[in-house]
């Protein structure tokens, strides 16, 4: 166990110091204190940790401190496009997300960042990268293969590599992809690599030990799978109920702001193209350009929209307070995807309910749930008032 308790217990640099005040962090997470004494000495390191556990500060002020304590000498060359250290991440929310909280950590520092990923014009970030030279580059990993291939960005002298959710990066299939990127890279012996997954599976151990050198390894076991914060509530139904039954809840007064989950992105259109008669309802999805979506995000986030229709991609990364109620329109494939479903609401201390509807449909999705979660549900027949 670790015998640091604050941010100022560690070997922090003045301008890592401040920002870290500003952002009002004080006390170390479990996985900052575990973690951070070893990444500061340079190791490198395997997390396995959920979302909202303190991960991207760990990572972010890893690699501020390597960077801060290594500046380039006077008669070293450097070159635009040729990042020092690059976070991937699986999808656009979580790199915009983890670029946000970049931009506050380094704000004191001369530090520059950029973020790259799909769905976002190709001038603005070749701009971007071509302005000044890039210290920490954040990206998902189609759209950096796709500059290094049209040599817009050279990953030679990358000092610090971090791998995010490389459980959700096996699942979207991004492995051969990194496998090609991380091949342009120094060797591991001759940079730092970070990697965190909220499980590890034997696949994700096999990527650790190929890509890090002598990892330190470090678990911090979920509390609760699901928060104890959530009443949870599964009603049978059929297919052509959950219409109906949805409107009914969207029309009790007690639904505030509420997100409905479904698994493909024509059934996200589809009940985004019903809702909006009635309801000021945004939709998050593959399919929408990453522009609207931050539109769209905010326009949640402001209270502008008070129903968020998305697919499982845009329910990660998302952080919005208040969500009084999560539906479940069609149960997901993977029971991993339920708990961060569900864990959109029942946040900072507040309940919160989430619905679950099972037709026949979704039934075969019950008991790799029911085992995952180490529960029996009590499934509630659907009255049609």
């Amino acid at each position: 166990m670790s015998h640091f308790t604050a941010f100022t217990d560690l070997p922090l640099s003045e301008p890592t110091l401040r920002a870290v005040s500003d952002l009002g962090f004080t006390t170390l997470t479990d996985i900052q204190a575990q973690i951070l004494p070893h990444t500061l000495a340079h190791q490198d390191a395997i997390g396995q940790a959920q979302t909202g556990t303190g991960k991207t500060a760990t990572f972010l002020i890893t690699i501020m401190e390597a960077l801060l304590k290594r500046p380039f000498a006077t008669d070293e060359e450097q070159f635009l496009g040729e990042p020092r250290a690059v976070v991937m991440a699986p999808t656009r929310e979580l790199a915009q997300q983890i670029f946000d909280d970049c931009v506050a950590l380094t704000k004191y520092t001369d530090l520059h960042s950029v973020c790259i990923m799909g769905g976002t014009n190709y001038d603005t970030q070749q701009h971007e990268l071509e302005r000044q030279y890039v210290d920490v580059l954040i990206a998902t990993p189609g759209r950096l293969i796709d500059l290094m291939n049209k040599g817009m960005v050279y990953l030679d002298r990358v000092e610090v590599l971090v791998l995010d959710e490389a459980d959700r990066m096996l699942d979207m299939g991004f492995i051969p992809d990194i496998k090609r990127l991380v091949g342009r890279m120094p060797p591991n012996t001759d940079r730092q690599s970070l990697l965190f997954s909220a499980t590890f599976n034997q696949d994700v151990m096999n990527l650790a030990y190929r890509w890090l050198h002598e990892p330190q390894f470090v678990e911090i076991e979920p509390e609760h799978k699901t928060s104890e914060l959530v009443d949870q509530h599964f009603y049978l139904l059929t297919e052509d109920q959950k219409f109906r039954a949805l409107q009914g809840i969207l029309n009790d007064n007690a639904v505030d702001k509420v997100i409905i989950f479904a698994n493909r992105k024509d059934q996200v259109k589809r009940l985004y193209d019903k809702l909006r008669k009635a309801h000021k309802v945004v939709m998050l999805s593959g399919d929408v350009i990453q522009q609207k979506r931050e539109k769209y995000l905010q326009r949640f986030k402001d209270g502008n929209a008070s129903v968020l229709v998305a697919t499982d991609v845009a329910g990660r990364g998302i952080h919005v307070n208040d969500i009084s109620h999560v539906i479940n329109y069609t149960l997901p494939d993977q029971p991993d995807d339920y708990v961060h479903r569900i864990g959109r609401t029942g946040r900072a201390g507040q309940t919160g309910i989430s619905i679950s509807f099972v037709s026949e449909d979704d039934a075969f999705n019950l008991p790799a749930l029911e085992k995952h979660l180490d529960t029996k549900f009590s499934l509630e027949q659907w009255q049609a008032s």
